[in-house]
């Protein structure tokens, strides 16, 4: 009977918890964000922490640098990025238009070859994808802004996100005795191995993945400017910094920077420079795929990219932008609980039966 009410008791504050991210999505950003600036953090400090200084000092040190760097970034990348942003956005009709002039005579060429008349009907099928597409573009931005990106939300992550982390590294070490005291005594030691997997999954994506994001974004946005491509900086960029999400990151990046490479050099016959940019995205996925994750990553997360890239979408769908920000660190801790049920499945009288050996065979 314990048992079933400590159960029906986490799950009810399983639901509560759902139910209040639910409703406060729309004000968690800074916060979500200040948690994971606190996990990238929390080495440096732990370090600090060693050599003597005591954990308040550790953590106001780190913070401070961190985000003084990361505005001195901001004063150094803000001015060109928005200039490219408005830019691209202003340029993003005529690629779409010079790429429709100079590959409809293609494909009206190859029709020809393999007698189908396309001439008419490719023209106004690619008018009505370029207007698709700027349309989407143009939505797509809309809802960022509303969403995830208007001002109450940057000023608050200005000022809230680094008291957040500040708090969070200066007093995890308290917060966890507290939850401890919590516990249930029968079952505190199993619990508490279960968080401590979860902690270091949710540690390792963030500070693994955080690091292979950052350094793919500077790879793209350095190698794509130096490869002459306009607005290359902000591709580059966008494309390092989604590449959170399995492929996804590295298509937009190809699919925008062949967009603008074969407006910018097909005219000109410049098929050096787009073989170029193609090669530039290879070599970031070789890099990625077989350098910076299994080094920086491995198999911290223990998640199959198909279940990352599921996990992104219903985080969305079900709170929005936060949503997708926690989506894949929860999926991580939820895959931990997956596999302790697994094995305490496989010892266990429904699958051994009652004998202690399955029906169709000894026991493993």
């Amino acid at each position: 009977m314990t048992a079933q009410l400590q159960a029906r008791y986490w799950l009810l504050a399983l639901a509560v918890l759902l139910v209040l991210i639910w409703l406060l999505s729309s004000i968690l950003l800074p916060f979500v964000a200040g948690m994971a600036v606190a996990y990238f953090l929390d080495p440096p400090t732990d370090k600090l922490e060693e050599r003597g200084l005591s954990r308040g000092l550790s953590a106001t040190i780190v913070v401070v640098v961190f985000f003084v760097l990361v505005v001195l970034a901001a004063l150094l990348l803000v001015p060109i990025l928005q200039s490219q942003i408005a830019g691209f956005a202003e340029r993003l009709p005529g690629y779409i238009a010079g790429l429709r002039d100079t590959a409809l005579p293609l494909v009206i060429d190859l029709g020809t070859r393999i007698g189908i008349d396309v001439g008419a009907s490719a023209g106004d099928a690619l008018k009505e994808i370029a207007a698709d597409a700027v349309g989407f573009g143009i939505s797509l931005l809309r809802q960022a802004w509303s969403g995830g990106l208007a001002i109450f939300n940057i000023l608050s992550l200005l000022v809230i996100t680094p008291v957040v982390a500040f708090y969070l590294l200066r007093d995890f070490d308290h917060m966890i005795a507290a939850l401890n005291d919590w516990l249930p005594r029968e079952h505190a030691g199993t619990v508490r191995g279960l968080l401590s997997d979860i902690d270091d999954v949710m540690a390792g994506f963030i500070r693994g993945q955080g690091t292979v994001c950052l350094i793919l974004a500077s790879f793209y946005g350095l190698s794509l400017t130096l490869a002459g491509l306009e607005f290359g900086l902000i591709i580059g960029l966008f494309s390092g910094l989604v590449s959170f999400v399995p492929f996804v990151g590295a298509l937009l990046g190809l699919i925008l920077s062949m967009l603008t490479a074969l407006t910018q050099f097909l005219p000109e016959g410049d098929f050096l420079h787009i073989v170029i940019i193609a090669a530039i995205f290879a070599v970031g996925q070789v890099m990625e795929g077989y350098v910076l994750t299994p080094r920086l990553l491995g198999n911290r997360i223990g998640l199959h990219p198909v279940w990352v890239m599921f996990a992104l979408l219903a985080g969305g769908a079900l709170f929005g932008f936060v949503g997708v920000l926690i989506s894949v660190p929860a999926a991580a801790a939820i895959g931990v609980m997956v596999r302790f049920g697994h094995d305490r499945y496989m010892g266990s009288r429904l699958y051994l039966g009652a004998d202690g050996r399955p029906p169709d065979g000894p026991a493993p």
